[in-house]
């Protein structure tokens, strides 16, 4: 008889409680900062918003440390508003938006630029740019 263990959740301490929250899943929003989008090169007019996701392994809780990336030589972050989603929903109306918002935190996304700009060159996704493996353990 074979056994396995199911993965642990990855979860975040919570300022001020002893529970953590659970981290299941992570959506990110890109080309969302015209600024931003023109620093890549290309036109915020022109470009939407590309929405990928990073596996919830990759966080690192505060204090932890981030190891510099296999296969890249260009390492960027950047400072990002997190919100903690705390409620099941879907198509939520605007007004009740919030009733589902947790809280808020300060994150940082690291992106391999390297790897980002040749996925994007060639109209792939950017999963391998943004997905690295966290050394921490949760």
């Amino acid at each position: 008889m074979s056994y396995f263990y199911p993965p642990l959740i990855p979860s975040l301490e919570i300022a001020g409680r002893v529970e953590r929250f659970a981290v299941r899943r992570v959506y990110c929003v890109g080309w969302n900062y015209a600024e931003h989008v023109r620093e890549m090169g290309s036109e915020p007019d022109r470009e939407p918003p590309v929405f990928f996701m990073k596996p919830p392994d990759a966080l690192v809780p505060n204090g932890g440390d981030v190891k510099y990336p296999l296969a890249t030589e260009s390492l960027h972050y950047e400072v990002e508003l997190v919100v903690a989603i705390g409620a099941p929903g879907a198509d939520i109306d605007i007004l009740a938006a919030t009733e589902v918002i947790f809280g808020y935190a300060v994150g940082l996304d690291m992106t391999r630029r390297d790897l980002q700009a040749h996925a994007k060159k060639h109209g792939q996704p950017w999963t391998l740019s943004k997905e690295f493996r966290s050394i921490c353990s949760h």
